[in-house]
C-alpha cells in the first residue's frame, strides 16, 4: 500500500452522487483530506478514529475488516449492536497511538482530522505512513472546512451531504464494495428527501429560529453551541429555520444572555455517552435550561420547545440525515400559535 505524496488530481473532484465502476482497478488513487493515498488492494484490518467512519464501514458490509473502534459519543445504530460487541473498543475517546499500532492495520479511518490530521491529538498521518498504515479521513470534516484555525475548526463553506456521500463512495471503492455504497447512498438521498418534504408539508413559520447546544465545558460556562455552516446549519437551512448563532466556526461558546436575546423558538440539545464535560449529560442540560433564570425565560423553554438529539446525528456524519429527520418528526408536535 502505497502511502502519503503531495496533492494531485484525484477521485475528490467526481460528483458526490456519482457511482463508481463495478469494481475497483487496483492500484486505486485519491486525495483526501490534501493527501494522496494509493491502495494496491482492499485493507484487511481497519482501526476507526470516530463513530462515523465505523457505522460507514459496518452498513457497507465491512465489519469483519474492522480490527478495533474508538471515539464514541452515542450507542451504536441498533442493527449493529452485536456485531459492535465483538469488535474491540480499544477507547471510549481518543485512543493512543500505540493502542492503535498494535491492532497492525492496513488502514485508519478517521472521523475528526484533530484525531489523525497535521496535529493529530492521536498522531500525524505521517507517523502512520511511515509504519505502513494508510489513512483515511472523512471528508465532511475537512470538504469546505479549515481544521488550522484550532479547535474544532471552521467552515469556509456550508457542509453538505455531498461530503457524506462522497466518503461513502470512497470507501466503497477502498474496499471494492461499490454497489453497497451506492445502496447506502441512495438509501440515505431517499431518507433527506422524505424529512425535507416532510418539514415543507408542516407549514412552519417563515421566522422560526433554534440553537443547537452541544455541551459546555463549565455549566458556569458559555454553552458550546452550532455555528451556522456545519451540520446542524444544514438541517436547519433545509427546514426552513434561523441559527440564532451567526459565527462560522463548527462549535462555538456563546453566553445565555446573548442567546437569550436572540429568543429561539427551538432548542435542540445532544444526547450522549460521553461524559468529558458538565454539559455533555443531558439531565444537567434539561435542568439548567429549566432552572437558569436567564434561560428559563427563553420563549422555547416557556413552551416546551425542546428536542433531544443524538450527539452523533449533530456531527457532520451520515447520521446528521437521521438528525434531519428527527428534527422534522419534532416540529410536527410542536404548536407555534
Amino acid at each position: 500500500m502505497k502511502l502519503a505524496r503531495p496533492l494531485c488530481i484525484s477521485l475528490a473532484f467526481l460528483p458526490a452522487h456519482a457511482a463508481f465502476a463495478d469494481s475497483t482497478a487496483y492500484p486505486l488513487t485519491l486525495t483526501n483530506c490534501g493527501v494522496e493515498i494509493t491502495f494496491d488492494a482492499p485493507p484487511e484490518s481497519t482501526v476507526t478514529v470516530g463513530q462515523s467512519a465505523t457505522e460507514v464501514l459496518y452498513r457497507l458490509g465491512l465489519a469483519d475488516k474492522v480490527s478495533g473502534t474508538s471515539v464514541w459519543f452515542n450507542p451504536v445504530l441498533p442493527e449493529f449492536s452485536d456485531i459492535n460487541s465483538r469488535i474491540e473498543r480499544i477507547a471510549d475517546n481518543d485512543p493512543s497511538f500505540e493502542s492503535v499500532v498494535n491492532k497492525r492495520p492496513d488502514l485508519v479511518a478517521a472521523q475528526y482530522e484533530w484525531h489523525v490530521g497535521p496535529t493529530g491529538s492521536v498522531a500525524t498521518r505521517e507517523q502512520f505512513h511511515e509504519l505502513g498504515i494508510a489513512s483515511y479521513i472523512m471528508p465532511a470534516d475537512c470538504d469546505t472546512k479549515d481544521n488550522a484555525t484550532g479547535g474544532d475548526g471552521t467552515r469556509v463553506a456550508a457542509f453538505s451531504t455531498d461530503s457524506i456521500y462522497k466518503g461513502v463512495h470512497e470507501l466503497a471503492a477502498i474496499f471494492d464494495v461499490q454497489s453497497a455504497g451506492d445502496t447506502l447512498v441512495a438509501d440515505l438521498q431517499t431518507r433527506e428527501e422524505r424529512a425535507i418534504e416532510q418539514a415543507t408539508s408542516l407549514a412552519l413559520p417563515d421566522d422560526l429560529s433554534a440553537v443547537f447546544w452541544f455541551s459546555s465545558y463549565d455549566l458556569a460556562a458559555d454553552p458550546i453551541v452550532a455555528g451556522q455552516l456545519g451540520a446542524p446549519g444544514y438541517m436547519m437551512e433545509q427546514l426552513g429555520i434561523q441559527n440564532v448563532v451567526t459565527s462560522n466556526e463548527e462549535w462555538p461558546t456563546v453566553g445565555w444572555e446573548s442567546i437569550a436575546r436572540a429568543n429561539p423558538d427551538v432548542i435542540v440539545v445532544a444526547r450522549m455517552d460521553r461524559r468529558r464535560y458538565p454539559g455533555d449529560d443531558l439531565a444537567t442540560k434539561l435542568e439548567l435550561l429549566q432552572s437558569d433564570p436567564v434561560t428559563r425565560e427563553m420563549n422555547a423553554v416557556k413552551n416546551g420547545r425542546i428536542v433531544e438529539m443524538d450527539a452523533h446525528a449533530m456531527s457532520a456524519t451520515m447520521r446528521s440525515i437521521y438528525g434531519l429527520e428527527s428534527l422534522a418528526q419534532a416540529l410536527s408536535t410542536m404548536s407555534f400559535n
